[in-house]
């Protein structure tokens, strides 16, 4: 998969993929979930139908994150490296990069179409219902239906249903912040993960016999709410070893932190993780982050914690 990342206005930023003629979804698709999933699938059904390269087009960073428009997208649920692997996953030939710019956010509708797309040779774009582009948001499906024709072929995708709501990543978002990873699962189409490297800690946890690796996060991810998770632990190496997570300020130590520190002891495993990158699944909340009175009645909830997560997770083994 070629990964070209350009920016407006393109003058000859397009390297060999661009040549060619391809079928583009476009979006921002953080987190890829099954919504996403369907605008993406849709384009590369049609590029191998059509013997085109089939594309996806992103943007980095977020749109409201630039135009200051939702404090929230400073976090995502896939930061840009984890989207481009799923986009590789769902068969996708060519990733563009879009830098969203002040100048870029200031394109007519009309000139994204005519100095964006058409340079790409996009033959056929892919959009989700909802899709809006061009300064303030001007442009809709049925714009670039309208811009494309007769040269580019527009499909628009219908939103994807479940339980009555739309996928989203909103809805991801508020199942995150619930403690419901199971729901996040569903709208994903995956556990939801997040990628890592083991630091050094504070030590604690091997002097209560329950080591720990702190995790110190590769990108700006969301939050999950804060408490015990049951999870899965994936190396470098592909081994997985099921474990149990707290994302937390650790009050039982800790009058205060900055920050939410994530610590995750993995079950059976025997070595040494410093250094190590890591990627952890979100399976079952456990319970909510809590100051114990004293260190002997904490070190009894791990233990309680460490039976119930090693229960839930027995059928990922």
């Amino acid at each position: 998969m070629e990964i070209i990342t350009i920016k407006y206005p393109l003058q000859g930023q397009d390297s060999n993929g661009s040549i060619r003629p391809k079928t583009l979804a476009i979006g921002h698709f953080d987190g890829v979930h099954r919504g996403h999933q369907s605008v993406i699938k849709q384009a590369v059904e049609s590029a191998r139908a059509e013997g085109l390269d089939a594309a996806v087009m992103t943007f980095h960073p977020h749109p409201k994150e630039v135009l200051g428009r939702g404090s929230q997208y400073v976090t995502c649920l896939t930061p840009l490296e984890d989207k481009i692997e799923r986009f590789r996953r769902l068969g996708v030939d060519v990733v563009y990069v879009v830098t969203f710019d002040l100048t870029f956010a200031s394109v007519s509708p009309a000139a994204f179409v005519d100095e964006m797309l058409r340079p790409l040779h996009v033959k056929r774009a892919v959009v989700g219902f909802d899709f809006s582009f061009g300064a303030k948001g001007a442009g809709r499906a049925e714009t670039l239906r309208e811009l494309g024709h007769p040269d580019m072929l527009v499909d628009i995708i219908e939103p994807l249903m479940m339980n009555g709501d739309k996928v989203s990543s909103t809805l991801v978002r508020e199942a995150l912040a619930e403690g419901r990873p199971e729901a996040a699962e569903v709208l994903l189409g995956a556990p939801f993960s997040l990628r890592g490297k083991v630091v050094p800690g504070e030590g604690r946890g091997r002097k209560i016999g329950f080591p720990t690796a702190n995790i110190q996060l590769a990108g700006a991810y969301v939050t999950p709410k804060l408490g015990v998770y049951a999870v899965m632990v994936e190396l470098s190496s592909g081994e997985r070893y099921s474990g149990v997570l707290n994302v937390g300020v650790k009050p039982t130590f800790h009058d205060s932190l900055p920050m939410p520190v994530m610590e995750v002891h993995l079950f059976d495993y025997e070595g040494d993780l410093y250094g190590a990158m890591i990627r952890i699944s979100f399976i079952t909340f456990l319970r909510s982050e809590k100051k114990f009175a004293s260190v002997q009645e904490l070190i009894e909830q791990i233990g309680a914690d460490a039976a119930r997560a090693r229960s839930v997770l027995s059928a990922f083994k």
